[in-house]
Order: C-alpha cells, then structure tokens, then sequence
C-alpha cells in the first residue's frame, strides 16, 4: 500500500519543484500542486511533475459560476489529476456540473472550511455556525452532488466519516507532535487524522522546509 502522505509542493520554482518530489519520492504517495505552483508553471509544469512517477492533487480549489468551473475542469482533462477541488460553497449547481465535467479517473473533492481558519474567522465573513456545524452541512452538500469526498480538517474527519462512510477524505494542514503550526488554526497529527478517518494527509513545510525533507517525510511516515 502506497503511503497516505501528499506532499505539498508550494513554490513557484519548477527546478526546485522537481527537487523536493526526487528527494521525498519513496516516502509519499503523492504530489500536491497548488496555486502557487501552477500559476507560475502551468500545464508545462505539472507535465513535468508527472515524471516523478507519483499521482499528482491539483489543489486549485475552483470557485466561480457553474458553467466557468465546468470548463475550467474540461481544460484541465489532458493532465488527469488524480484529485482536484473545488470549493463547497460555490453551491449544488457548480459542484454536480464540475463532476460531470471531471475525468473518469479524477476523484473531485470539495473544500469545506480551510484549515486556516476557525470559529472567530467564520463569524468575520458572516456564517452562523462553527466550523464543525459548516463542515458537516457542506460535506452533506458534496455527497449530494455525487462528488468523491471532501477536504476538512483533522477536528472534523471523524464527524464526516461516520455521515459518509464510503467518503475520500482529504485531511491538510498536519502537523507532526511539537511542530511549528504557522497559519493553521486547526491542525492534528499525522497518526491523529488517520485514526480518525482521513485518506489522505497533505503535508508541506514539515517537509518541504526540512532541512533534509526526505529524512522528514521518513520521519513522519514512520509514525503512521
């Protein structure tokens, strides 16, 4: 069984892209791309990605009109990401038309609440719930809509894997025992969110920061 660990791979620089899935390749899963990667390296760069010989997350996390996002999602068809999200909040209509626009072997997911955030950010942009209340509604929405799974936090999986048994959860912003959280509000261990019911686990600077990132991923995935 291939590791549940995704790497993120943040950086704009594709040589250094490159770099960080050689040296962590035998210690992860898979490689997650972001905006940050594919705004500066498009296409190109996630063609390049994909000769790391690992299944590639493109985290862009879509969120326009339905037709916009169903279109952008077709674009993206000759790339095949083994995942790609979209935001919950972008409603039914976006999240049924960009499953339907989907590949066949893309498992689309939906982003619930970012994991930067908590009770107090929520209340800032006017949702009337915690961020529990907000996941469990909008995972709720994504089964609806047929998607594959949802990305929550590791306080939440548990909740969303009993609701949704047969779910692909997506669990970021892990962080290992006694590590720096940085802007995650929400964050559990590595072991903690698999316990609980995720898939898989994202994890980037514990890794991509290390001073030897393969030594981290081994690390991290030696708790597991």
């Amino acid at each position: 069984m291939s590791s549940p660990i995704y790497v993120a791979v943040d950086t704009p620089d594709l040589e250094a892209a490159k770099a960080l899935a050689n040296r962590v390749r035998h210690h992860v899963g898979g490689l997650k791309l972001g905006l940050e990667f594919f705004c500066a390296n498009g296409h190109h760069g996630v063609h390049e990605m994909m000769k790391v010989g690992l299944p590639i997350f493109l985290d862009l996390k879509l969120h326009d009109i339905p037709n916009t996002v169903a279109k952008a999602v077709q674009a993206l068809h000759m790339l095949e990401p083994a995942i790609l999200t979209v935001h919950a909040s972008g409603g039914r209509a976006m999240l049924e038309d960009a499953k339907a626009a989907a590949g066949l072997n893309t498992k689309v997911v939906a982003v619930t609440v970012l994991t930067s955030l908590d009770d107090h950010d929520l209340t800032d942009i006017g949702v009337r719930a915690t961020a529990q209340e907000q996941v469990e509604r909008l995972a709720d929405l994504a089964r609806s809509a047929g998607l594959d799974g949802i990305v929550c936090s590791g306080e939440e999986v548990a909740m969303a894997k009993r609701a949704w048994t047969d779910g692909f959860f997506v669990v970021p912003g892990v962080r290992p025992s006694g590590g720096v959280l940085g802007d995650q509000k929400r964050a559990v261990t590595p072991r903690e969110a698999l316990d609980r019911g995720a898939s898989i686990l994202v994890v980037g600077r514990p890794i991509s920061l290390a001073v030897n990132p393969d030594v981290a991923a081994r690390e991290i995935e030696a708790t597991l």
